[in-house]
């Protein structure tokens, strides 16, 4: 009798981002090394001087240094660490005190059966708002959208989706943000915010067909909650409470102020990050309060509230620990000088695509380039200072070039396991990595081929002003 084989099994998050952190080592090892001169511009930003490429000798990363590497990256990023944990303990104390899944349900209730305006409105809200923001800003809500998602009959992707694909149609068609637009202006000597018709035509387009799949997906998984990636994990997850909209319970003065406690706080979050020039630590501090306020007003006594807010602090460790492994990444290739190589390498491949495709070809190569260098402000200065005079030379505009640029410094975010936005609210909302694939990847398809047609469209028309 032949023995079954076993199928093949998605390895944990963990592994995923360690394998990476390994691969990392070996291309510094595999990868020349390279440098780029780097100068000040007219408007004070150091930029890269794209006739200035040098090779290096090898810096090649001990291997066994690895732990130390991620050491450092936690380090470097413990700001945003410390948002995820303690945005876990301030919503671990909502839950406990049972206002969020009264409200929830309440929405849910009026809104279960009607999923084409209920998505579109949601969506718009965080898209409009990542036009200036970054999504990581909103690992916050995941809780909030996967338990009113799942309350509807619906499961945790549609939530988190909700989140990540509204946000990254605002994030990514690069409307008016200033730390990959207008960076990217300031490189290419346009004029800021220029090119804003265009972008924001292509905000829509990316608007009306990400709300048309993701419309699509959740009525299959209303009509069918086995065709859910998260079918038999939603069934477990501690923000399932429950399919019957009726049982979370009625709304009372302390419910009624708990949530405007929650309401005021990320108001607050959002209009200080806006405004204010918030960063990390004042969102910390934040959720800090709002955990204290809540517990408070719930009527917790000071152990009850110790002891809620530190469950829910363990319960967003693994999301936490991700993203510092993430950091690391970043770190060994910037040690191994390789990170320069590698753009100069795209970038002068881009000379031999025909003229039609060139658009095309140069947002594959950001997309490329994303996977290496996430931030969006880091590969404006790496990229931008190459593809202006590279754009010049064949013929395309400079808003064309930054409009690729946008789309590929932004889409591919959410299938990295690198990136801090996604692997923060998909670990916010217990959802596997591989699991999240399974719903995104013909999405992130969608989304290259739509940005393909958009940038052929821009070059045709010659996007100005440049």
């Amino acid at each position: 009798m032949k023995q079954k084989k076993k199928g093949f099994k998605m390895p944990h998050s963990f592994v995923i981002v360690f394998s990476i952190i390994v691969a990392a080592v070996l291309m510094t090892w595999i990868i020349p090394a390279g440098e780029y001169v780097r100068v000040e511009n007219a408007q004070g930003i150091k930029v890269i001087d794209p006739t200035q490429f040098n090779y290096l000798p090898r810096s090649a990363v001990n291997i066994f240094l690895i732990p130390l590497y991620i050491v450092k990256a936690f380090i470097k990023r413990v700001d945003l660490l410390l948002v995820i944990l303690f945005s876990g303990g301030a919503f671990h104390m909502l839950t406990e005190s049972g206002a969020l899944q009264a409200v929830i349900a309440k929405a849910a209730k009026k809104f279960s059966n009607n999923l084409y305006v209920f998505i579109p409105i949601l969506t718009l809200i965080f898209g409009l708002v990542c036009t200036t923001q970054g999504v990581n800003i909103f690992i916050a809500f995941a809780p909030v959208m996967v338990m009113m998602s799942l309350a509807m009959g619906l499961d945790s992707i549609t939530g988190a989706a909700i989140i990540l694909l509204g946000g990254a149609i605002g994030f990514s068609t690069g409307t008016l943000n200033p730390s990959t637009t207008v960076v990217a202006q300031k490189i290419a000597e346009l004029p800021l915010y220029s090119g804003i018709v265009y972008r924001a035509v292509c905000f829509a387009v990316y608007y009306v067909i990400t709300n048309i799949y993701l419309i699509r997906y959740a009525l299959k998984v209303k009509k069918d909650p086995t065709v859910s990636p998260m079918y038999d994990l939603d069934k477990d997850n501690e923000l399932n409470t429950g399919s019957d909209l009726d049982s979370f319970g009625t709304i009372d003065l302390r419910k009624i102020l708990i949530i405007l406690t929650l309401v005021a706080s990320l108001v607050a979050i959002v209009y200080g990050s806006v405004q204010m020039g918030w960063d990390m630590p004042e969102t910390a501090a934040i959720f800090i309060g709002m955990a204290i306020v809540v517990g408070v007003i719930a009527g917790f006594d000071g152990n009850t509230i110790s002891k809620n807010f530190l469950e829910g602090c363990k319960k967003m460790l693994s999301a936490a620990i991700i993203i510092g492994l993430a950091q690391a990444i970043s770190g060994i290739m910037t040690d191994g000088k390789i990170i320069d190589t590698v753009v100069h390498t795209l970038a002068g491949g881009l000379n031999i695509v025909p003229a039609v495709l060139q658009a095309p070809a140069m947002l594959i190569a950001n997309t490329i380039i994303n996977v290496f260098l996430t931030s969006g402000s880091g590969q404006a200065a790496a990229v931008m200072p190459i593809i202006t005079p590279l754009a010049d030379l064949i013929g395309m505009t400079r808003q064309t070039a930054i409009l690729a640029f946008n789309f590929g410094d932004g889409f591919c975010n959410y299938i990295l396991p690198t990136s801090t936005a996604l692997m923060g609210i998909i670990s916010a909302s217990n959802i596997p990595y591989d699991r999240w694939m399974k719903f995104m990847w013909k999405m992130f398809l969608i989304w290259l081929a739509v940005g393909a047609v958009l940038l052929m469209i821009a070059q045709a028309m010659k996007f100005g002003p440049m």
